[in-house]
């Protein structure tokens, strides 16, 4: 099974792809991840819908049968907050168009299950995540960083639900 992992934004989104296997194996792979970028001198509805778009090509290349986003958790800014709810608010009506599996975790969440300790800084969700995937993330931005998380996670949480 395909999931796809979302750490939602305006100017940037990051992505992963993971593949999980709930046979006897349980094997967590991650399969690709990456950034949509949108520019702040495009117009709000334009940078939501490519951003949809950019979805939707990732859903449709990837046969994704779950998307799961990092719940919105803290803003200290109002107007990023809602732009951010806004983008999430396209993936979600993505996930109810095309009948995807739409699911949601905290960043405390992500860094109890990744790390085991909720309040876990960025470098040591990212250590973990190499130690983990036996990849080193060199030049990867945070946005993407949080998506591969937030899929493993996700991934790690299946596993446990599943035996």
């Amino acid at each position: 099974m395909k999931i796809l992992a979302i750490d939602p934004g305006i100017e940037r989104t990051g992505w992963s792809i993971f593949s999980y296997s709930n046979k006897s194996s349980n094997k967590i792979t991650l399969e690709d991840y990456g950034l949509i970028s949108t520019s702040k001198i495009i117009k709000l509805e334009k940078r939501i819908s490519l951003i949809q778009d950019n979805i939707e090509l990732l859903i449709k290349n990837n046969s994704i049968k779950e998307i799961v986003l990092e719940k919105i958790f803290f803003f200290k800014n109002q107007k990023t907050i809602i732009q951010v709810s806004q983008a999430q608010g396209a993936i979600m009506a993505i996930a109810g168009k095309n009948n995807i599996i739409l699911s949601f975790l905290t960043p405390l969440e992500i860094k109890q299950i990744v790390t085991g300790y909720g309040q876990a800084d960025k470098l040591g969700v990212k250590k973990m995540l190499e130690i983990q995937l036996k990849i080193k993330f060199d030049r990867e931005l945070d946005d993407v960083i949080d998506a591969i998380a937030c899929g493993y996670a996700y991934c790690i949480n299946k596993k446990s639900y599943d035996r």
